[in-house]
């Protein structure tokens, strides 16, 4: 019978592959070759192929290892450690990366049509999730106090989260607004432009007011945020880049021989 976890990463590994294929055949790669790794024909752009292969790869590596040991059921483990009776299971703590991990595997795929700037931050996604989930397994499993164990993976990823995040919002921020004032008129891109910074400033203001507001709340705003953020961006990166045009090029000739 197959796992739940072996499901996920076997399907996950499944698609990557299929989306290494094809990335390589849309940035230039011809015959076999995304199907053999460059034996029989070139396989497009290296990085991206590269990066999306290996995902695929690892992705049914971790589903076969997940199969093999039953995803750690409680059963499966007496019989490993030869006992009579199954050790206590501790139920997992709530998780949010889950929604990350599809949303970094959506921005892969935009990323793949629309933009390498998108595609880049659905990967880097798409690493934070594994990472953080997986620590976030690890501590669930420490010991059997819940408080202990969230004290436990706090004290391990806080000093690098904090960080880490807010140098990933500010490059997520920076390169979704830009794709979106670019792809505005000069005048509509300073009306948006002071339309976003006025809605910052009110939410500021109203969290700010309200220091007793529910932690999920705040959570379940910044993702919604996100989400716009990147939508905007995707948009903007869709639409394309206006025109524009040197100081003093219009009406300007070039006689022959002058």
């Amino acid at each position: 019978m197959i796992t739940t976890g072996s499901k996920w990463f076997l399907g996950l590994g499944f698609v990557s592959l299929v989306l290494a294929a094809a990335y390589g055949w849309t940035t230039g790669g011809n015959g076999l070759g995304p199907l053999t790794m460059g034996y029989k024909g070139g396989v497009g752009d290296h990085f991206g192929y590269g990066v999306l292969s290996a995902a695929g790869y690892i992705s049914l590596f971790l589903g076969a290892v997940s199969l093999a040991v039953r995803d750690a059921e409680a059963l499966a483990e007496a019989q490993v450690a030869g006992t009579d009776t199954v050790p206590a299971a501790i139920p997992a703590t709530p998780s949010y990366w889950p929604a990350v991990t599809a949303f970094g595997v959506a921005l892969v795929v935009v990323g793949l049509v629309a933009s390498p700037v998108l595609f880049v931050f659905g990967l880097v996604a798409l690493g934070v999730a594994l990472v953080e989930w997986a620590v976030q397994t690890w501590a669930d499993r420490a010991t059997g106090d819940p408080a202990t164990n969230r004290q436990i993976r706090n004290r391990l990823m806080n000093p690098i989260e904090f960080p880490a995040a807010g140098l990933l919002a500010i490059g997520l921020v920076v390169a979704a607004f830009s794709r979106l004032f670019l792809s505005l008129s000069a005048d509509a891109a300073v009306w948006v432009g002071t339309g976003i910074t006025g809605v910052i400033i009110v939410a500021g203001f109203f969290f700010a007011s309200r220091p007793r507001i529910s932690r999920n709340v705040v959570v379940g705003v910044l993702l919604v945020a996100a989400v716009v953020v990147i939508g905007l961006g995707i948009g903007g990166a869709v639409s394309g880049e206006r025109e524009f045009h040197e100081p003093g090029a219009e009406g300007t000739t070039v006689e022959e021989g002058g």
